[in-house]
C-alpha cells in the first residue's frame, strides 16, 4: 500500500494541469494580498470566505459521501465514483484555499479585531487567533488525509467509521469558528448540523448535475432519493433554528434573523427555498423525473443554484459593506471552480489509471 500510495503521489505531483490549478490558486491569493495594498483588504477576504464557504461543501461532501458508502455499500456508491473521488481529492486544495482566511483574521472576524468585543474567557480559551488556526489546520489536514485515502480506494469499514467520527466533532467546530463566529454573540446549537447537511447536499447536487454515465435508471432513482433526504433535512434544521429563535425571543438571535430581514435578504431566501429546494424536490418526487438523467441533472442544477444563495443569506448580512464582498464572492467562486475543473479532471484520470493498475 505504501508503494501505491507514493506512486500515485508521484503521477499527482507531476501531473501539469493539478500543478497549473495550484499555481493559479496560489497567484489568485497572492493577488488578493496586493490589492489590499491598494483597496480596501476588508471586502476582498470577507467575499473569498463567502466563496470557500459555497466551493469547499462539494470536496468535502463527496469525502463524506465515500465514507458513507465505504460503510453501506450500494450501487449508487459505485456509480457516483467517477464523480465523488477526484471532487473528494480535492479537499487538499481546500485547505490550501483557506490560507487567506488564516492569514486575516483579524480583517474578517470581529472577535479577532478586537478580543473585547467576546466575553474574556471566551477570547482567551477559544475565539483566539492561535487556536482558531490550530483547529483548523487540525480539521482541513484530518480532512485531506481522509479524503485522499478514500479517493484512492484505500479506506476499510473501520477507517470509516472513525473518520465519520472525526468529521463529526471537528465540522462542529469548523462550523462555529469559520461561519457562526462572524456574529459571535448568536447561538445556534443545529448551525454544525446545518452546514454538514448543506456539504452532503451540495456534493450530491454536483454529482447530478455532471452525471456519469453509469447514473441512470434505479441508480439515478437512488441518487433522487438522496437528494431528497438531504434536501428534506436541511429545510427542517433550518426551520426549526427559526422556530426555536423566535419561541426563544432572545435579542441577539433576533438582531441575526433582523439582519437578514431586509427586501433583498428575504427575496435571496424566498428565492433560494423555491428554486434549491421546493421546485427540485416537486421534480424528484416524480419516478420519471428522479430516474432521468435529463431530470437528474436539471434538479441537480437547480440545488447548486439555491445552496449558493442560502449560503450568501447566512453569511454576507454579518459584513457592512455588502456589495464588494457579493462581487469580490461571485469572482472568486468563478475562478474556485474553473480551478476544480482543471484539477478535478486530471485526477480523476489518475485515479483511473490507479485503478486499472490495481486490476
Amino acid at each position: 500500500m505504501r508503494s501505491a500510495v507514493g506512486e500515485l503521489a508521484g503521477r499527482t505531483i507531476v501531473n501539469r494541469p493539478v500543478a497549473i490549478g495550484v499555481v493559479l490558486l496560489l497567484a489568485i491569493e497572492g493577488l488578493l494580498a496586493v490589492l489590499g495594498l491598494f483597496v480596501p483588504v476588508e471586502p476582498l477576504l470577507r467575499g473569498w470566505l463567502v466563496a470557500f464557504a459555497i466551493w469547499s461543501p462539494v470536496p468535502i461532501g463527496s469525502m463524506i459521501l465515500l465514507l458513507i458508502h465505504c460503510l453501506t455499500g450500494g450501487k449508487w456508491g459505485q456509480a457516483a465514483a467517477p464523480i465523488l473521488r477526484p471532487a473528494a481529492a480535492l479537499t487538499p486544495v481546500v485547505a490550501l484555499a483557506f490560507v487567506p482566511v488564516l492569514v486575516g483574521l483579524r480583517h474578517i472576524y470581529p472577535w479577532a479585531a478586537d478580543p473585547s468585543a467576546i466575553p474574556a474567557d471566551v477570547a482567551r480559551w477559544y475565539l483566539n487567533g492561535p487556536l482558531f488556526s490550530i483547529r483548523a489546520l487540525i480539521a482541513l489536514g484530518g480532512w485531506s488525509v481522509l479524503a485522499v485515502t478514500c479517493a484512492a480506494g484505500w479506506g476499510s469499514a473501520l477507517l470509516a467509521g472513525l473518520g465519520l467520527t472525526f468529521f463529526g466533532l471537528t465540522i462542529s467546530l469548523a462550523a462555529v469558528d469559520w461561519y457562526l463566529s462572524l456574529e459571535p454573540h448568536y447561538a445556534a446549537t443545529a448551525f454544525a448540523a446545518t452546514i454538514a447537511v448543506q456539504q452532503l447536499l451540495a456534493a450530491l447536487a454536483v454529482t447530478a448535475l455532471i452525471g456519469a454515465p453509469m447514473i441512470e435508471g434505479k441508480v439515478a432513482g437512488d441518487l433522487g432519493g438522496l437528494l431528497i433526504a438531504t434536501l428534506l433535512g436541511l429545510v427542517y434544521l433550518e426551520l426549526m433554528t427559526f422556530i426555536i429563535s423566535w419561541y426563544g425571543d432572545l435579542p441577539q438571535n433576533a438582531a441575526w434573523f433582523l439582519k437578514r430581514s431586509g427586501f433583498g435578504w428575504v427575496a435571496t431566501l424566498i428565492v433560494a427555498t423555491l428554486i434549491g429546494a421546493v421546485l427540485p424536490f416537486a421534480m424528484l418526487l416524480v419516478t420519471a423525473i428522479r430516474r432521468s438523467r435529463r431530470g437528474l441533472r436539471a434538479a441537480g442544477a437547480l440545488i447548486v443554484f439555491g445552496s449558493a444563495l442560502h449560503i450568501a443569506w447566512l453569511l454576507v448580512p454579518a459584513f457592512d459593506v455588502q456589495a464588494g464582498v457579493i462581487v469580490v464572492a461571485c469572482a472568486a467562486v468563478a475562478a474556485l471552480a474553473l480551478i476544480s475543473l482543471l484539477i478535478g479532471s486530471a485526477l480523476g484520470r489518475a485515479l483511473e489509471m490507479e485503478a486499472s493498475h490495481a486490476q
